[in-house]
């Protein structure tokens, strides 16, 4: 592989996958591979999975790795997913050592900001751009000017006494069995408020449910560009990639 080309991995809760990314173009140059997440998923065994994605692809160079956490500097301040034991770990070191490769972690739906913008529905605009991923939670990635402001947890905002994400994450949509237009009213609500914080230009929305575009974001009033992601899966594995590179638009 060349210096152009980083070993990307998104950590998740369910699956750890991971494939070598073309920098130039955020393409996974052969197919993912997959390991389930380990069920009781502490720093040793999620560390343990990460190094046999590595073996698989017999790497030895940097390797950039999404995390369900806020991550400073490489430390676990937060856990989403996975085991609390990562809280306060550092998780750049546990992995480095894992793999024998320098490994950069951040957290995923930053990862996932990041590939957007430089390959993906977030090129070109220059101003305030926010990704959410509408998932399980809700994950969040501001960006201004093409400068990642980092673990940002917008999911986490209050509003009408809860979690922006209890009320408008896809999982809230199917436990709830809401209608697509009684699902749009809410992720409105989360991105109008969302406008009155920040202003933005451009709202990226990804997860799953992006692929279903249609059915909810001709509903919604924000101001700002409302448009769905289009790195769709890979985005998680690119970006981590990205984040691993000296030179990554990170603020």
């Amino acid at each position: 592989m060349t210096n152009t080309t980083v070993l990307g991995v998104d950590i998740g809760g369910s699956g750890i996958k991971g494939a070598p990314v073309d920098l130039a173009t955020g393409a996974l140059l052969v197919p993912r591979y997959r390991i389930p997440t380990p069920r009781r998923s502490t720093p040793d065994k999620v560390a343990g999975v990460v190094a046999k994605v590595a073996k698989h692809f017999d790497w030895h160079g940097p390797i950039g790795c999404t995390f369900p956490a806020v991550i400073k500097a490489g430390v676990a301040h937060t856990a989403a997913n996975v085991d609390e034991s990562w809280i306060g770990t550092d998780v750049d070191a546990v992995l480095s050592a894992a793999t024998g490769c320098p490994v950069t972690v951040m957290n995923d739906a930053d990862a996932a900001g990041l590939a957007e913008m430089r390959w993906g529905a977030g090129r070109g605009p220059v101003g305030v751009t926010i990704l959410v991923t509408l998932g399980t939670g809700i994950g969040s990635a501001l960006f201004v000017n093409d400068r990642l402001v980092p673990n940002t947890e917008l999911g986490h905002l209050v509003i009408r006494g809860k979690d922006a994400e209890t009320r408008a994450s896809a999982n809230a949509r199917q436990d709830h069995n809401f209608s697509w237009r009684a699902w749009a009213s809410r992720v409105d609500e989360f991105l109008l408020y969302l406008e009155r914080l920040f202003s933005p230009d451009l709202f990226i929305v990804g997860g799953g449910v992006s692929e279903k575009a249609d059915r909810f974001m001709p509903l919604l009033t924000a101001k700002a560009t409302v448009v769905p992601a289009s790195m769709g899966n890979d985005a998680g594995i690119a970006g981590a990639a990205l984040g691993a590179r000296s030179d990554k638009p990170v603020g």
